[in-house]
């Protein structure tokens, strides 16, 4: 099988992807995955327009800071509306 590369007219086709909601919660969705200290695994994210949502469940409360703090240092997050849920200390 050959593979061609995609070209319009011998260019390459432009694609913004930068502005799309689908690639932020990508990029904070990473993020997360790879925070350390983070367990992220039964965490969601939402974006709509700029505003980012983190909902789901980690272990403890440093967990729930260390999300948030991630999701904002994301370019192109403009606010991070953050429902993650720690069990209480006991």
């Amino acid at each position: 099988m050959i593979f061609k590369k995609r070209t319009f007219h011998g260019t390459e086709p432009e694609r913004s992807t930068a502005d799309h909601p689908a690639e932020l919660e990508r990029r904070v969705a990473h993020s997360l995955a790879v925070t350390p200290g983070l367990d992220a695994a039964d965490v969601t994210v939402v974006c709509k327009g700029n505003t980012i949502m983190l909902a789901g469940h980690v272990a403890t409360k440093a967990e729930v800071a260390r999300a948030e703090e991630s999701a904002r240092l994301i370019e192109g997050v403009a606010e991070v509306i953050n429902r993650i849920e720690a069990p209480a200390a006991t």
